[in-house]
């Protein structure tokens, strides 16, 4: 078992910048929480994971039932966070260029002028992508991996901190195309909202008495700016992760390929991706480092997204990793 003390950096490890930078950071973080959760009642946990999943800038896959607030919830996304939001229903004749954009002739100035598509924007929700054709789904793939769209040899950038929130109902196969392992891996996580309980449903029901406007007002204010946001995320990736740690890491993302129930377990751009959760939920937790809790409490989320095996659900395939894995202790 490893001992590291939360203060120790390894030999020729950087290290991110510590106190006053972490608190300068928090008011906007706690608008954001605070903003979400009004929108999403009485889901606090799901709306730490969202945004560790934004601020890690990875992207989102929820896997639910229809009504539980995706939608409002990704709006609520864009507007707290100033940015364009962008909405694409995903039905079998959608095409790839109904998502990325297309070229049009100009009859008055006789030129090919680029339209964009909905890839354009901060937020872009994907609903019901499983309802695409894999033609489809696949025009996602250099947009989420490196945020830019080739079109006509022509490639154009997208915003630094597009962010995809793609939904899809469990319960209906009719007409659905299932994600490709391949675009799987391309989420940073998949989550799940659930019913509310009785409490929250009732507080909802009371915000709305006399409001004609189903979603919360705060979906429509900005509680920090684009260049706020791009600050966070730029701080997120460099809270120090301590060899200690990456080992950990490392050996989890392992214990996931030798795992009997397991055909395919975490791919390397899976783990880069698990740490950068972890730094992000780290942050979170107003500290710059990541410890093991922070692996551990995103573990299922980012795991449930990316394994595939012979196994029902996989909670309990991603409890037993985490439970056959030695967890180093850091001195405090």
């Amino acid at each position: 078992m490893s001992v590291l003390t939360a203060t120790d950096a390894m030999p020729g490890e950087a290290r991110a910048p510590v106190g006053d930078s972490i608190c300068s950071y928090q008011p906007a973080i706690d608008r954001l929480r605070e903003s979400l959760n009004e929108t999403l009642i009485g889901k606090s946990e799901v709306v730490e994971l969202v945004l560790a999943c934004l601020l890690a800038r990875g992207h989102l896959l929820f896997d639910d039932l229809p009504g539980l607030g995706k939608t409002t919830l990704a709006k609520a996304v864009a507007h707290s966070v100033g940015g364009a939001f962008a909405r694409v229903q995903c039905t079998p004749d959608l095409l790839p260029s109904d998502i990325t954009g297309f070229n049009v002739f100009n009859q008055k100035t006789r030129e090919f002028e680029f339209r964009e598509g909905p890839v354009f924007s901060d937020v872009l929700l994907a609903d019901e992508i499983n309802r695409a054709t894999p033609r489809t789904q696949s025009a996602l793939f250099e947009a989420m991996a490196e945020r830019q769209v080739t079109i006509d040899r022509q490639t154009y950038r997208l915003s630094e901190s597009f962010f995809v929130i793609a939904t899809q109902n469990p319960v209906e196969s009719h007409g659905a195309y299932p994600l490709p392992e391949a675009q799987l891996d391309r989420f940073a996580m998949k989550l799940r909202i659930g019913y509310p309980d009785a409490a929250d449903e009732l507080r909802m029901l009371a915000a709305n008495v006399g409001d004609c406007d189903q979603p919360s007002r705060s979906t429509h204010e900005s509680v920090i700016d684009p260049q706020q946001l791009r600050g966070l995320q730029r701080h997120v990736s460099q809270v120090s992760v301590s060899r200690v740690v990456q080992e950990y890491l490392v050996g989890l993302a392992r214990a996931t390929r030798s795992h009997p129930e397991v055909t395919l377990g975490l791919s390397p751009r899976g783990l880069l991706t698990w740490q950068r959760v972890a730094q992000a939920q780290s942050h979170l937790q107003r500290r710059d480092f990541v410890i093991p809790d922070d692996i551990q409490y995103v573990a299922r989320p980012v795991l449930e997204v990316r394994l595939a095996g012979n196994f029902d659900g996989a909670i309990q395939v991603v409890d037993e990793i985490l439970a056959a894995v030695p967890v180093p202790v850091l001195e405090r």
